[in-house]
């Protein structure tokens, strides 16, 4: 296990492969890249227990499309 910190998501595409991602830089939003767009996710002030330790959860909020 690495010390990088950490988040877990929850809601967004049943699909989507992994729920705990690394946090590359603070603030209030995650952006996913999944199938030629961004899932989109915000922080909340909730903590989940997982395997990882305890981290912040960013729940869905919306999906932009990447133009192409």
């Amino acid at each position: 296990m690495t010390d990088a910190p950490k988040a877990v998501l929850e809601g967004g595409p049943d699909d989507l492969p992994d729920r705990i991602v690394p946090l590359t830089a603070p603030g209030p939003d995650i952006k996913v890249p999944f199938r030629g767009g961004y899932e989109h996710f915000r922080a909340t002030a909730r903590h989940r227990e997982t395997a990882e330790g305890q981290l912040p959860v960013y729940e869905w909020w919306e999906r932009t499309e990447v133009p192409g």
